[in-house]
């Protein structure tokens, strides 16, 4: 991670195809394409990819997930649970329908705790939101019983966990829908772009529409279209499906460069105490796109940092205060900081901010370094890169 450090030949053939042809966008204008329609191609390839019936591209991870919970009925005045640790862009795809966010502990997997989600629920509950943060998974097993029990949705965010599995089945395809960003930074990569996937037929349906000012998408003719609902413009163009469709081609690659690095960082720190890694609930398999562990305390995490910063290891974080990613720094969320009025039901449901804390999100999160793995890295430079990492740490405690 991310796609565009191997970007190469593939790439620049698939956007020749569309610059040849001149049709930048993804509907319509058939008898210019000369038989090119990539985003078409790249939704049945994920659709193969991520073993699912159905794939809607649309413009970004942050759409995905807003089309994904709209496509699924959620609304005005309900809640949806969700982890204090993810990016912000899951509370604004949630207050963008007028739902209200319910934030949640993690634990040791930094994925939703299923006790805490558990407690959580109401009767306003609509859909329980998993985000698959840092190439890993939540318990998914855990989280489906309490889906089924309570008869809510069960949506996943993997867009930073593309080829990740649990039990054999690619993240993002066990909840009722899955979202997924290729942005610049992402395993695979459209510059800009984002997909929901689901078996369901309503809900493909549904976001196919949606994403698209309610089109139906009947016929030929785009004109003749028709207007089932409203909708809003999420649509990816032709350009940015031409860049993930050769980048979910070199997927299996990207993938098995990620396990190698990832497995050569957790062997050169194994035998270090102090040092635990992350849990992956039993049958699951991390993508390799980040390398995550714990150290004893939140000040010797911070000093690893540091001495990280200082001995020239980059790419590494410590999320306890990071702005974009952790609850402790999401002021502009907690003080309802917004350019339009937000609903009185929202601001009531957000009121547990003011005052709730979050000591097992803090536990986990202050002790924790997740570190980027590169595709770019030889052999040689990860081994060389684990062993300074080991020598900083050990020198720390």
């Amino acid at each position: 991670m991310p796609g565009f450090e191997l970007f190469g030949d593939l790439e620049r053939k698939h956007l020749n195809d569309v610059l040849e042809n001149g049709v930048l966008m993804r509907y319509g204008f058939d008898a210019m394409r000369n038989g090119h329609y990539k985003a078409k191609e790249l939704e049945n390839k994920l659709s193969e990819t991520f073993q699912t019936n159905h794939v809607q591209l649309v413009s970004s991870g942050t759409a995905a997930v807003t089309v994904a919970l709209a496509s699924a009925g959620v609304g005005a005045g309900h809640e949806v649970i969700m982890p204090t640790f993810t990016f912000v862009a899951s509370f604004e795809a949630i207050m963008a329908l007028g739902a209200i966010p319910v934030l949640v502990d993690v634990d040791d997997t930094l994925c939703l705790n299923p006790k805490a989600v558990q407690e959580a629920i109401t009767p306003k509950t609509k859909a329980i939101m998993v985000v698959q943060m840092c190439g890993s998974m939540a318990n998914m097993g855990a989280l489906q019983t309490i889906a089924q029990k309570h008869n809510v949705l069960l949506v996943e965010d993997a867009c930073q966990a593309i080829g990740g599995t649990y039990k054999g089945k690619p993240l993002g395809s066990i909840g009722h829908l899955g979202c997924f960003s290729f942005d610049f930074v992402k395993t695979i990569t459209c510059g800009e772009g984002g997909a929901v996937i689901t078996n369901n037929e309503q809900y493909y349906l549904n976001a196919d529409h949606y994403s698209d000012h309610g089109h139906d998408h009947i016929g030929n003719d785009r004109g003749a279209e028709t207007h089932p609902f409203l909708g809003y413009n999420f649509r990816i163009s032709e350009l940015h499906a031409a860049v993930g469709l050769a980048q979910v081609q070199r997927l299996p690659e990207f993938l098995q460069i990620q396990k190698r690095n990832l497995n050569i960082l957790k062997e050169a720190l194994a035998n270090i105490k102090e040092v635990t890694f992350r849990t992956v609930p039993q049958g699951g398999e991390e993508s390799g796109a980040f390398f995550n562990f714990f150290l004893p305390n939140l000040e010797t995490a911070r000093k690893v940092i540091d001495g990280f910063k200082n001995g020239g290891v980059d790419a590494c974080w410590n999320y306890f205060d990071n702005n974009w990613h952790y609850i402790r720094k999401w002021d502009h969320l907690k003080q309802l900081k917004s350019l339009y009025p937000i609903s009185k039901e929202v601001k009531d449901g957000l009121k547990h901010l003011e005052t709730k804390s979050f000591e097992m999100s803090d536990h986990y999160i202050g002790r924790n370094i997740s570190c980027l793995i590169k595709l770019s890295w030889t052999e040689e430079e990860v081994r060389a890169r684990g062993q300074k990492m080991a020598e900083i740490i050990k020198a720390v405690l």
